[in-house]
């Protein structure tokens, strides 16, 4: 059961042609489906005392598809679709001769050099929205986000086909989730990212972490007292996150360089691009157990995409890199920001990959 499954399995209860319910899910006909980003169903069952109303709610978990990347799941909540189908492999991959960080749409270590022309979100992301589908039978599609995310390439990659309501908080996000499922039939997607920012900045689990799990609990506890009579709340996430542990560093250790052409991914999953058979074992005799190391087509064989379709393929790389343990490889100087990060997240452990599942349905008049 994974995250693609969800959005298919709640439009169901609306009615939406080909949509099944895999998940076998409560239907209803107003439905909010809230995305708590960095929100990991492990971390959640651990701090469960700080979330009182999240864990009231029956615990059931799914998981993200890998890599356990925001830019990656937010794909297959909008499609319905794995990674190796619906081509964002990731926090940055290959895209031809350029390297798109997928949550700016800008040229990774460049965020400031906007690529939604040279690379078309609709074009990178070719498959209909389960949005665009829903709307198309008579559905009213909502997605509730912050305001930056109106026009960005990823909204327009995978959430095209809802009507869209910028928000700045807490507030009009609860507000606004709540105002999108008045009518009959209607269906809204909200997003809410700061657990998973004070996750990165001072790890999760930290004292700063647990105060935000308290804000986002009180948020979802206030969502549902709102709900109209014959709705639903259903509260995902798109990973978990692990505390860093060693940092390996790619720009400083030139065996890892040699045959390397291009470097992607994040420092818990890297795509690597090379000129060289030898890069693959170079790669696992120096990481050992600190990582699997498997060429693109062990990877997709193993299952790690789903089905990959050709669209995807190439951007995945001849080497996939992913990290066990707390372990990173980071760039500390292609991406100072990002290697000095407290919690990362897109790799395979659990604690990345599963993601709670939580239904709160509101009795009918």
């Amino acid at each position: 059961m994974t995250i693609a499954e969800v959005v298919p399995s709640l439009l169901s209860g609306l009615d939406v042609p080909g949509a099944d319910n895999t998940l076998g899910l409560p239907a209803a006909r107003r439905v909010v489906l809230l995305l708590v980003d960095g929100l990991g169903h492990e971390l959640l069952r651990a701090h469960a005392a700080h979330a009182p109303f999240l864990s009231s709610l029956p615990d059931r978990s799914i998981d993200a598809g890998f890599p356990s990347s925001t830019a990656t799941s937010i794909a297959s909540i909008g499609t319905g679709l794995h990674s190796g189908e619906h081509g964002i492999v990731g926090y940055t991959f290959a895209v031809g001769d350029e390297v798109l960080n997928s949550l700016t749409w800008s040229r990774a270590a460049e965020h400031g050099h906007d690529l939604r022309k040279a690379l078309v979100p609709e074009v990178v992301q070719p498959h209909p929205t389960l949005f665009e589908r829903a709307a198309a039978a008579g559905v009213a599609v909502s997605a509730v986000a912050p305001l930056l995310h109106r026009s960005s390439g990823l909204t327009r990659a995978v959430l095209r086909g809802s009507w869209f309501r910028g928000v700045a908080g807490f507030g009009d996000l609860a507000l606004g989730a709540v105002a999108a499922v008045r009518q009959d039939r209607s269906f809204c997607y909200a997003y809410h990212a700061d657990l998973d920012t004070i996750g990165h900045f001072y790890g999760p689990g930290s004292e700063e972490w647990l105060v935000q799990l308290e804000f986002v609990d009180s948020l979802a506890e206030r969502i549902a007292a709102r709900m109209p009579a014959g709705s639903q709340l259903v509260v995902t996430a798109d990973h978990g996150m692990v505390t860093v542990g060693e940092r390996i560093d790619f720009d400083t250790e030139p065996l890892l360089w040699q045959g390397v052409r291009v470097i992607a991914g994040e420092p818990r999953v890297r795509y690597l691009h090379v000129e060289s058979d030898e890069v693959l074992p170079t790669w696992r005799e120096f990481l050992g157990d600190r990582a699997d190391v498997l060429s693109r087509d062990d990877a997709v064989e193993a299952g790690w995409f789903g089905p990959v379709s050709p669209l995807a393929a190439d951007r995945i790389g001849d080497v996939v890199v992913a990290m066990r343990d707390e372990h990173v490889v980071v760039r500390s100087q292609a991406e100072p920001s990002l290697s000095g990060l407290t919690g990362m997240h897109g790799s395979r452990t659990r604690a990345e990959l599963a993601i709670p599942l939580l239904v709160h349905s509101v009795a009918s008049v």
